[in-house]
This record gives structure tokens, C-alpha cells and sequence, in this order.
């Protein structure tokens, strides 16, 4: 199965992908000549670093290519789901107990950040609300013991 990306996130992964091969393989590449510059490789710290980070970021490069190319980029925006949660949704809550409001919007595994309100597919949460409707109360495990919400507004943007 492909994996669901919101087109926003699949964006934000070519522009990292574009800046690891424009902006920081060149750099790597120069490093990695200077420290050769400076003779000994066995005992060059700088060569060693510059190798470790060149691998590191060819590895990243990869898995962004692979990502990209394997997922199903769903444009928001497009979706017809009325007052349906469904993948790409930005769902409104509200804490039954303390009145509390929470936006979260439901995204691809890769594109998640809870400190920006995006939640992995996959999450706990995100399979509480898929498939419910604006209205609807759902019960969510959290760290501290199962909580109630209502869904107060199911959006669908880009």
C-alpha cells in the first residue's frame, strides 16, 4: 500500500530534498576535499566528520526519493468529505470535561509534528476520529487515562 501525504507535505519534502542535493552535498563535497588537503586520513577528525555527515545526508537523500516517489500525494483541498473525518482533515475539538479546544490536522506518518498541530495517520488519536463526523463525541487514550471529546468542526483545506 502507498503511503497517504498531504500536498503540502509532500512539498516540504522535495524543498528538503532539493537543498540536500543543491546546498549541503556541495558543501559536504568541499569539506571532505579540504580535510584531504591537510595528508593523513586515519588521524583527520574533519575528513572523519565530513565522511559520517556525507553519509548520513546520502542516506536522508535516499529515503526522501523512495518517500516521494512510493506515496499517494491526496490534495486536501479537493476532498469532498462534508462533515466526515477521513485523511487530511483538520478536525476542531473540544475536552467534554474542561471545554478545552484542540486543532489537529490528520497527515501522512512522515509530515507529522504535534507542536504544529499535524498527527500521523497512524496515531492513537487520528484512528479515534477517522471515519466520525462533526458532532460526534469520541474517547481518546491519553498518558493520563481515556479522555472524551466532541468533534466541533471537521475542515478540509490545502
Amino acid at each position: 500500500m502507498r503511503a497517504p501525504l498531504t500536498r503540502r507535505g509532500a512539498d516540504a519534502l522535495r524543498e528538503e530534498l532539493e537543498r540536500l542535493k543543491r546546498v549541503v552535498r556541495p558543501q559536504i563535497i568541499e569539506a571532505i576535499a579540504e580535510a584531504r588537503a591537510h595528508g593523513d586520513l586515519k588521524e583527520n577528525a574533519e575528513y572523519h566528520a565530513a565522511r559520517e555527515q556525507q553519509s548520513f545526508t546520502e542516506g536522508r537523500i535516499k529515503e526522501l526519493e523512495s518517500t516521494i516517489s512510493n506515496a499517494q500525494i491526496i490534495d486536501v483541498s479537493s476532498l469532498n468529505a462534508g462533515d466526515k473525518v477521513v485523511f487530511g482533515a483538520t478536525v476542531d475539538l473540544a475536552d467534554e470535561e474542561t471545554g478545552e479546544e484542540k486543532r489537529y490536522q490528520i497527515v501522512g506518518d512522515l509530515e507529522a509534528d504535534i507542536k504544529q498541530g499535524l498527527i500521523s495517520i497512524s496515531s492513537p488519536v487520528a484512528r479515534a476520529l477517522i471515519g466520525k463526523h462533526e458532532g460526534d463525541s469520541v474517547r481518546i487514550a491519553a498518558p493520563g487515562g481515556e479522555r472524551a471529546y466532541e468533534i466541533v468542526a471537521v475542515i478540509y483545506e490545502g
